[in-house]
């Protein structure tokens, strides 16, 4: 029950347990709130009968335990509830953020991220809500209403019957308004995401919107996102309300067919006013939490959209591996690789070469030949689906993604910055580095010029990804982490693009520092980057087309040579 229950909910073990505890407090919340119920049945008893003037302080006493049972059962049902649900509901946050830590990247591809975030943030939300007013209320709900039902029979079938019928009628209802309402809440989860994606690219495109005066039609479709999303969740409210409001009716004709039942049997003398009085009570009193129920049913119901989605990221398989690195040296191999992001498109085909420790190995070639892919599977963020990638005759996709990522420094052509001192944006690539180390790596990456001009030098906040500096300076930055990771391994994505000639001089001076006896692979287009490299392997359509030492291809080369060529002719390319 506890496993069909965290599925059902995307729930932790803890989290299933504290459910059923919560559904049961509930129940017995529901079932105290009939103690007054009885208490007032024997009052009307006595007043009938005359016996009231003895018995005040009985009632008195019965009304103050009847006030002290409710608070008690209430104050555990909170506790059971809502408190429970708030710590599952960050425990459930950060199981789907170490999930997506550990899935494969390729996966990220795939999604939107305005889509994971919304996951993140909204389902758990959503859920949050759930778990702490409506499941619990339900079947707490149900349990009570089923437990009094089978009492009532006990007193009187026909009584009994004419309260209860109404009760699987309003409830088969809601029931059949599952599909229609899955249905509606998928259209409505699908605008929302389409407008928070329009909504987050809007905000990060907006300088390219003013540069080509696209502002008005770019916020044209925008409203049209924002009227859909609206339309859509009002359609989702009147769907789920038309079931529900229909329930809600049904239950009302149990008060008065009680009622009829009940004057009928009252004039043929088979039951007395007392046994009457008390079915009305009871009546009135049974309802009205299913009527909250059934609009919990459907809050449930409603659910289960974000839950496929939470259950979609959580039964994405994760990358696993052996902690210990079994690595003699850092030469990086590849052996007849083969790569596709999405079945049938083939984006790596028998790729073959070996990166070796102490040189400075380049990866060049046309856009889309494979190059930053290359570098990608070389760190595991991506498995491979043939072939073998090997680190010192290391196996790595028998090594767990963290603990192999100890071995590389990685410096990505599209930089990321946090909102935070430029030390502390250095200091992502050794957590424990001092600020000594900081300071060398950052000398090393030639950041001095720019950091020491800065307000508060080092301490400067740099604002959100690093938004208060130039391209050149963020890229700087990055290439600092790499030299204080000071790792054996280091993959440069286009490392320098940003970088103009002097500083692009300055970097590769460094790097000349610190590749000894390390594996170096470079990604970049400018020529005159990789010229100084050890062994250059040229990608082309997904395959290795040509590798060698730079002027050995110059020489026997096609696709280098051309390169080097067109290169050249664009350098001495002049405005007329």
């Amino acid at each position: 029950m506890i496993k069909k229950l965290q599925r059902r909910f995307a729930l932790s073990r803890q989290g299933a347990v504290d459910l059923i505890k919560g559904c049961l407090a509930c129940a017995v919340q529901d079932i105290s709130f009939m103690a007054p119920v009885a208490l007032l049945y024997y009052l009307v008893v006595d007043m009938i009968g005359g016996v009231t003037g003895g018995r005040i302080a009985f009632y008195t006493v019965g009304a103050v335990i009847c006030l002290a049972l409710i608070f008690i059962v209430t104050y555990f049902q909170y506790n059971a509830t809502y408190l429970a649900t708030y710590v599952e509901s960050g425990v459930r946050r950060i199981t789907l953020a170490e999930r997506l830590r550990k899935i494969p990247l390729s996966f990220f591809g795939k999604k939107d991220i305005a889509d994971l975030t919304n996951s993140v943030m909204g389902d758990c939300a959503t859920l949050e809500t759930a778990f702490s007013h409506y499941v619990p209320a339900l079947a707490g709900s149900v349990v009570s209403t089923t437990l009094i039902s089978i009492c009532l029979f006990f007193y009187d079938w026909r009584m009994a019957l004419a309260a209860v019928w109404v009760l699987p009628v309003a409830f088969a209802i809601t029931l059949f308004s599952a599909r229609i309402q899955g249905y509606f809440n998928k259209k409505a989860s699908a605008a929302n995401v389409a407008l928070e994606t329009g909504v987050q690219e809007c905000i990060e495109s907006l300088q390219d919107l003013k540069a080509n005066n696209a502002e008005k039609r770019y916020l044209k479709g925008l409203y049209k996102k924002i009227d859909y999303a609206e339309k859509r969740h009002i359609i989702t409210e009147l769907g789920t309300a038309l079931f529900v409001v229909s329930s809600t009716l049904i239950l009302k004709f149990g008060i008065a067919t009680v009622a009829l039942v009940g004057s009928i049997l009252l004039i043929r003398g088979e039951i007395d006013i007392p046994l009457f009085f008390m079915f009305l009570l009871v009546a009135s009193r049974l309802y009205s939490p299913l009527e909250g129920a059934l609009q919990n049913l459907a809050a449930v119901i409603s659910t289960k959209t974000n839950i496929d989605r939470m259950n979609e990221i959580l039964d994405r398989p994760v990358q696993t591996g052996s902690n210990t690195l079994t690595n003699d040296g850092c030469d990086v191999k590849f052996e007849h690789v083969g790569f596709a992001y999405n079945t049938g498109e083939t984006v790596l085909n028998d790729v073959s070469f070996t990166a070796k420790q102490g040189e400075v190995t380049a990866l060049v070639g046309p856009s889309g030949g494979g190059k930053t892919t290359v570098s990608r599977l070389a760190a595991r963020f991506w498995d491979i689906d043939e072939g073998k990638i090997t680190v010192g005759g290391m196996d790595i996709s028998k090594i767990e993604p963290e603990t192999l990522l100890s071995l590389y420094s990685i410096v990505f052509q599209d930089v990321t910055l946090f909102n935070n001192t430029v030390k502390e944006n250095i200091r992502i690539g050794k957590k424990d580095a001092t600020d000594e180390e900081v300071v060398a790596a950052a000398r090393l990456a030639n950041c001095e010029e720019f950091v020491n001009k800065l307000p508060d030098s080092y301490d400067s906040m740099i604002g959100e990804n690093g938004c208060e500096l130039s391209g050149g300076e963020r890229q700087r930055i990055s290439i600092a982490r790499a030299f204080l990771k000071d790792a054996p391994i280091i993959l440069l994505d286009e490392a320098t693009a940003s970088l103009d000639v002097e500083n692009e001089t300055l970097i590769q001076s460094a790097l000349s520092r610190l590749i000894k006896d390390k594996t170096v692979i470079v990604i970049a287009h400018r020529m005159r980057t990789v010229s100084g490299a050890d062994k250059v392997i040229v990608l082309s359509g997904g395959s290795v087309a040509e590798q060698g030492k730079p002027n050995e291809l110059m020489k026997n080369g096609k696709i280098y040579p051309h390169m080097v060529k067109l290169q050249t002719t664009s350098q001495d390319w002049k405005l007329k």
